[in-house]
Order: C-alpha cells, then structure tokens, then sequence
C-alpha cells in the first residue's frame, strides 16, 4: 500500500499522533506533509510507503489558512495555549486592519516563533523557551500571497483568510500585524484548510478510520501530482530502471514516469533531450 491519506487533523491532537494512527492501520512507514500545531486542526496530507519521498515536493506548495487573532494580550507562545506576558493592549477597528493587510503579503523575512521546532545549537527553539533560556532565531524568508480579513469572531477576536507558502508561521503573522497596529495579539484558532491539491472537504478524521475502511481513503501517489505522463518501455525502459538516461522527444522538465505495463514509476527530470529517473516511487 502507498499513496496519500487527507487527514483532517481534530484540534488538541499532535501531528505524529494522527501519522501513527496511518502506520498502525496501513503497518507501513508514514509521514505527515508539513506539520500542524495541537491547537491547530484541518488539512494534514500524510504519506505512505515511497510516498513519503516526496515530501519536500508537498512541503513548499500554497496553503491556506482560516486563522482567528486575539487582539489585546501578548502570550510568550504567539497563541493563546502559552502563557501572557503582557496585557492592555488594544482591539483595532476593521478598517484599521485592512488597511495594514497589504504591508503583510508578498515575499517577507519572519522571525519564526521562539516555541517552534527550529533548530537552535541542536536543540529545538521549544526545548530552549521552556527551559528559560535566551535565545534569537534568525528571520526567514517566506511568501505570504494573500490576507483577508473575514470578519469578527468575538468583541477581541478577528478571523482571517491566509494563503501562503510553506514553511510560513501563522502564530508570527499575527504578532507582526499586531505590530503595525501598535498592539498585541496572539493566535486563538487555525484551520488549514488547504495544503497543495490537498483540500479539506476531502479530508477524513482518523476517528472515522479503521482497517476496513482505510483501503478506501487513500489516493494514489501520481492522481495529485501536477505533471505530464512519459511512457517508457523496452530497452529505453531497462535503461532507465538501470539509473542510465533515454533519449526521448520532451520539452524540458519533471514527469511522470511510467512504465509499459502501465504502472506509475515515479518522477523524471527531462533536459536537453534526455529523461532520467529523479524520485523513485515504486
């Protein structure tokens, strides 16, 4: 069994909890396609078997978020789940909003949250903070493409609509707007709702799954990868499988691969004429 299960990861679960639900139903080697915080829920693709080689395809592509920002209260996590370090500040009116929204989106350098699993020395930016230490992570760059605000979710809370690439903090965003607004705000809810082809009214709950079922729910690995087919067979086809390059007539770039019996190989990179194997995926 390989290919792609579209969880739709329940709030106060942690990402590895969903993904080992997948390894003891399918008994095969799994991994989840950008990870979700435990207050977060929604789209959480994972992969099984060869699958998982393609997580750093699934790891840049848009995602989109419905994320609710509580204005007023700074918290030491960037979400309300921490602890508050600092209060008083203001709720800004929706126009005030809206018009800092543009200064947001486009290519940006963020500084990740200092609970966050970036790498400090070894250690993880979460282990440091809980532990007490100082320490800066240094900004990152990232592509924010769009920021709607959606409306009011309490007297303090706003909802909004995020589209981003990935690698992108939701938790960061929100304390950087509530910087151009001269206040404090911390992340209350966050719902993907979008991860590459991943959508969520697709998605399943690992609660509804179970070994009969599982069979049903997963999508084969080359159905949501966005490139031209190449077929290849006979001796072009044992050259390939032998890791050697075929002469083939294709425009430059990555494909499909498969083979004369039909079955899906994995990714070839095509260039100048020749296609070689990249990803193997069977």
């Amino acid at each position: 069994m390989t290919g792609f299960v579209n969880i739709n990861k329940a709030a106060g679960v942690s990402s590895a909890r969903e993904v080992a639900v997948i390894r003891r139903l399918t008994g095969m080697p799994c991994g989840h396609m950008g990870t979700l915080d435990p207050m977060a829920e929604g789209v959480l693709p994972v992969g099984i078997g060869n699958a998982c080689r393609l997580f750093d395809y699934f790891l840049t592509k848009r995602k989109t978020y419905i994320a609710a920002f509580r204005f007023g209260a700074d918290y030491d996590t960037l979400d309300t789940t921490g602890s508050v370090t600092a209060e008083g500040g203001r709720v800004p009116r929706a126009e005030e909003i809206e018009e800092i929204l543009p200064s947001l989106t486009g290519e940006v350098m963020q500084v990740p949250p200092r609970y966050s699993a970036k790498s400090i020395d070894g250690k993880r930016g979460y282990q440091l903070a809980r532990a007490g230490e100082q320490f800066e992570l240094p900004p990152k760059k990232v592509n924010i493409y769009s920021v709607s605000l959606e409306g009011a979710r309490s007297p303090s809370e706003y909802l909004f609509r995020i589209e981003c690439g990935g690698g992108t903090y939701i938790r960061s965003l929100c304390r950087d707007m509530a910087e151009k607004l001269s206040t404090f705000a911390a992340m209350s809810a966050l719902t993907r709702v979008a991860s590459g082809p991943f959508r969520i009214d697709s998605a399943v709950p690992t609660a509804m799954l179970d070994g009969d079922n599982i069979a049903a729910h997963v999508i084969p690995t080359d159905s949501v990868l966005p490139f031209a087919a190449a077929h290849v067979g006979g001796e072009e086809q044992s050259k390939l499988l032998n890791g050697m390059s075929v002469s083939v007539h294709l425009d430059d770039g990555t494909y499909k691969i498969y083979l004369e019996n039909g079955t899906f190989y994995g990714l070839g990179a095509a260039e100048n004429g020749r296609l070689k194997v990249k990803t193997k995926l069977c």
